[in-house]
């Protein structure tokens, strides 16, 4: 068996080499990166791959059985083809399965539907590849706010308009168990996976990172229009909008959703404060 995981430079691509390294050992697994030099301490093969080079993936994917196939952080609008390209060089190339992140969230109706959307086209264009195939869809991750504690200690507080919608959160290392898992165990042919934790609200969030960090945050909800405003100022128009449609989404449920971890995993994903108190310790 060779598995091959793409985007394998960035912080989950890497977490899942790690995992698969650890589970079937170095000789099985491969990276694919943009920029091979920037995977190399990875301890395993790593081959060049860009999602907007056909060729690329062409010459990446020869000898390999699964692919993981990482949603791309380009604009919705390019992800589409650039996932395209991989699976069309699974197919042309004798990958037996494609194992696909993708995401949680509103498919309309906010900023953020439109990546949501790229990444459901994506599922469908996986689905119809005629290869065997393992979807997830990501939680969105914890790790950005506790990167962002000194900001919110500095400030007093939490911020954002989710209001008292939940967020079933997940972290990297739980979907780097998670994915491995897909890619080698066949019972999981077939399935869609909603790859999150326990669902939460901003208030219970501060309350939890009080609780680790020692620290005395507030949740303060503000109105959507007001959150854009503020994130496109600070992060610049797309991203600020995302960001935006993120917490909006939040705010209106479409991040409270049933759980499939311990389906994939065998065990319970890890807890809110249980993640926290992880990535304080690392």
């Amino acid at each position: 068996m060779k598995i091959a995981v793409t985007s394998a430079s960035g912080k989950l691509g890497a977490i899942i080499v790690k995992q698969l390294i650890k589970e079937i050992g170095a000789e099985h697994v491969l990276g694919i990166a943009r920029t091979p030099e920037k995977a190399k301490h990875l301890g395993t093969e790593v081959r060049k791959g860009d999602y907007n080079n056909r060729q690329e993936f062409d010459d990446a994917l020869m000898g390999v059985d699964t692919v993981v196939l990482l949603s791309g952080m380009d604009e919705p609008q390019k992800r589409v083809q650039q996932h395209r390209n991989v699976i069309e060089a699974a197919k042309a190339n004798g990958v037996k399965k494609i194992v696909y992140t993708s995401i949680v969230g509103a498919e309309k109706d906010n900023a953020f539907s439109a990546v949501v959307q790229s990444n459901r086209q994506t599922e469908i264009d996986v689905k119809n590849s005629g290869l065997e195939w393992s979807i997830g869809r990501n939680g969105i991750y914890i790790e950005p706010d506790l990167e962002y504690i000194d900001t919110y200690q500095k400030e007093g507080e939490i911020r954002n308009c989710a209001g008292e919608g939940k967020c079933a959160y997940t972290s990297r290392i739980e979907l780097g168990v998670a994915y491995a898992k897909m890619a080698i165990v066949t019972t999981h042919n077939g399935e869609t996976y909603n790859l999150v934790g326990e669902a939460i609200t901003q208030t219970q969030l501060a309350n939890y990172i009080n609780e680790v960090y020692k620290t005395n945050l507030d949740y303060n909800s503000v109105s959507v229009e007001n959150y854009a405003t503020e994130r496109k100022k600070e992060l610049g128009d797309f991203i600020g909008t995302v960001i935006a449609g993120i917490y909006e989404g939040i705010r209106n449920g479409a991040n409270d959703v049933a759980s499939d971890f311990e389906k994939v995993v065998g065990r319970p994903h890890k807890t809110p404060k249980e993640m926290i108190e992880t990535f304080k310790i690392d």
